[in-house]
């Protein structure tokens, strides 16, 4: 039988293996960040006109530009932003492949300070760019001065920053920030998926957009909206980001439903955010709780927590699994991540690590 193998695959994927958690059918599953709520039915008859709306025409192409998806996009943004500083596609993993394509390739590097979402080398190696892994502080945390001299030292033609970081949680304090825009002399992507999770006060890498044309904001409505279903990312950067990710876009890459159901999703943002303040309450009983009982944990601004483990972080992690609680090994040593769930997933939840930790 052929295996990958025996195909001529570039040299550097050899021995890669695919992005992915595992999806298994459990009472409790609390591994990929997606919001523990499902959509509200107002949200899903809204959507249904949407799609409805656009079924008689599906002969026809989308709107290549899909400029009243960025429009929408852009108001519920604020910061004074119009449709041409935003830019959407088929998830932020999307998004941030298009804007790899753009400035990234062979012969140029990625910097990322880890632990940090596992995507983003995967994205450069797929695109032909060196990724640099630099790492953060041993509290999961990153100095100003820390980041500087990493860039410095490596002068890459892309940074990538992650608030609130995946997997820690940990939100990024606007002024290193803007310690990278000013030591970086190519593209700073500060990847938000996290944003509407994090503390009151927390102000967004947005706020840093005029006078930084070099500056992207990424987003996802997978996350807080309720939508990993729909698969929309979206950006805000200088309109000139926008033209030059139109380079590398595929042509008509988001479907006209996608656009109809992220429409109404974004119209009725209201109601999809509301039960975001439930799912912080959880993530901060989880918090509370872990401490109490001396277990170690991160500080986080999203919907998750990583934990520390005594022991080995797979047999944890497979102890759980058999308490029917699904959770996530990031691949780091001595640390399991949890998504915040209802209160009725959390208690599973809780109520396993008890017996366990």
């Amino acid at each position: 039988m052929t295996t990958i193998d025996d195909l001529p695959i570039r040299d550097d994927l050899r021995g890669q293996t695919p992005y992915g958690a595992p999806q298994l059918d459990v009472a409790v599953r609390l591994n990929t960040n997606e919001h523990a709520f499902a959509v509200p039915q107002p949200v899903i008859e809204e959507m249904r006109k949407r799609l409805d709306a656009e079924l008689s025409d599906l002969n026809r192409y989308p709107d290549r530009d899909a400029v009243a998806l960025r429009t929408d996009l852009a108001a519920y943004l604020g910061h004074g932003l119009g449709f041409a500083s935003v830019w959407a596609a088929n998830g932020s993993n999307e998004v941030q492949q298009q804007l790899l394509q753009a400035f990234g390739g062979p012969g140029r590097t990625a910097l990322g300070f880890g632990p940090s979402y596992s995507m983003h080398p995967l994205l450069a190696a797929g695109t032909g760019t060196r990724w640099i892994g630099s790492l953060r502080d041993p509290d999961f945390g990153l100095r100003a001065d820390a980041a500087v001299a990493e860039i410095h030292r490596h002068d890459p033609d892309l940074v990538f920053l992650c608030s609130p970081n995946n997997p820690t949680g940990t939100a990024l304090d606007p002024a290193v920030i803007d310690a990278v825009l000013g030591a970086a002399r190519g593209m700073v992507i500060v990847d938000e998926a996290y944003f509407e999770y994090a503390r009151s006060g927390t102000r967004s890498a947005i706020s840093l957009l005029p006078g930084h044309p070099r500056l992207v904001v990424t987003r996802t409505m997978s996350k807080a909206f309720g939508f990993a279903g729909g698969r929309l990312g979206y950006f805000a950067a200088d309109p000139a980001v926008v033209d030059a990710v139109q380079l590398v876009r595929l042509p008509y890459h988001l479907s006209a439903l996608t656009q109809a159901a992220a429409r109404a999703a974004v119209a009725q943002s209201a109601a999809l955010l509301a039960t975001v303040e439930q799912i912080k309450v959880q993530r901060d009983r989880i918090v509370d709780t872990f401490r109490g009982r001396g277990v170690q944990v991160a500080d986080s601004d999203a919907n998750f927590v990583l934990f520390r483990t005594a022991d080995d972080q797979k047999a944890v992690w497979q102890a759980f699994l058999d308490r029917g609680v699904l959770i996530r090994d990031v691949g780091l040593a001595g640390w399991l991540r949890v998504t915040a769930g209802t209160e009725t997933e959390t208690t599973a939840f809780l109520t396993a690590a008890e017996e366990i930790l």
